[in-house]
């Protein structure tokens, strides 16, 4: 008999392509999903998923290089964030086009955060590219979405592992994929390819950081946080895993797949087949514990 399943995927950035192998070793394994909630980069794999295009998406992925990811990323100089988040969307829309939520033939909700009232959204309707905009826009790197006098962030503000919004019916298996576990990375050291990548990729945005000064040189406080890109990047993720650890104690979900918050870099989604692989090797991990 084939086991139903509620998918809940976590918020981590480009930690989020192992949510595809997640998904594809669920698959292999003959597991249904009946619904998914996804929050930040864990609503753009499980919305795209529910939309049907998963494959395609991956396809994209795998195909990006070091020089495309940061091309998509739209760098602005608002005080609110350093990246627009439109670009990427707009690649993504023309490889998938938008959806309509409540048309999906798996229910999805992506959760996001108002911060002008301090609570979060739920998206279980609507346009599916505006609330994934909404639900990844990570506070300071993103920027915010306005939607009347709200603004919406980042969904993992408040709940990076929203299993409170799936529903679950007897014999259903609640299957939670958190991406900031304090665990050992499933894979080594990265190869010396990789770490030529990375270092390629600083050197890109040392790059930045050096034309927008000659543009501006006022601009100097506001561009001088990219130095502290990772610092705030971890300090979000430090967070997250505290909210997550109590997420899960709370609601003790059936399977939980950790994936180490240290696996890559929020933007490095150049990595694609690595993380992917890490996410079918940590649901290995988590069925046979």
């Amino acid at each position: 008999m084939k086991k139903n399943v509620r998918l809940v995927l976590g918020s981590g950035g480009a930690r989020g392509m192992a949510h595809i192998g997640v998904i594809e070793e669920l698959e292999n394994e003959g597991f249904v999903i009946k619904e998914v909630a996804g929050c930040s980069m864990g609503a753009v794999v499980g919305g795209i998923y529910c939309s049907g295009y998963l494959k395609e998406y991956k396809h994209w992925l795998i195909g990006l290089s070091k020089l495309d990811v940061f091309k998509l990323l739209d760098f602005t100089l608002s005080s609110q964030g350093f990246v627009k988040g439109e670009r990427v969307f707009k690649a993504i829309e023309q490889l998938i086009g938008d959806h309509v939520i409540e048309n999906l033939p798996i229910p999805f909700t992506a959760v996001a955060t108002d911060v002008t009232q301090q609570q979060e959204v739920y998206y279980r309707s609507g346009s599916l590219f505006k609330a994934l905009r909404a639900s990844i826009a990570m506070p300071t790197i993103f920027t915010p979405v306005i939607n009347g006098k709200s603004q919406l962030l980042d969904g993992g503000i408040l709940n990076p592992l929203p299993i409170n919004v799936v529903s679950k019916e007897k014999g259903d298996l609640v299957v939670a994929v958190n991406l900031n576990a304090n665990v050992p990375k499933v894979n080594g050291h990265a190869s010396r390819e990789l770490n030529t990548e990375r270092a390629a990729y600083q050197k890109m945005l040392d790059a930045f950081r050096t034309q927008i000064l000659k543009i501006d040189s006022t601009a100097e406080d506001r561009v001088e946080h990219l130095g502290f890109f990772d610092l705030m990047t971890k300090s979000f993720d430090l967070t997250q895993d505290k909210l997550t650890a109590l997420t899960l104690d709370l609601y003790k979900p059936d399977i939980v797949v950790n994936i180490c918050r240290d696996s890559c870099g929020v933007f490095e989604f150049y990595r694609a087949n690595e993380i992917i692989e890490c996410g079918r090797k940590a649901f290995r991990e988590a069925v046979a514990d």
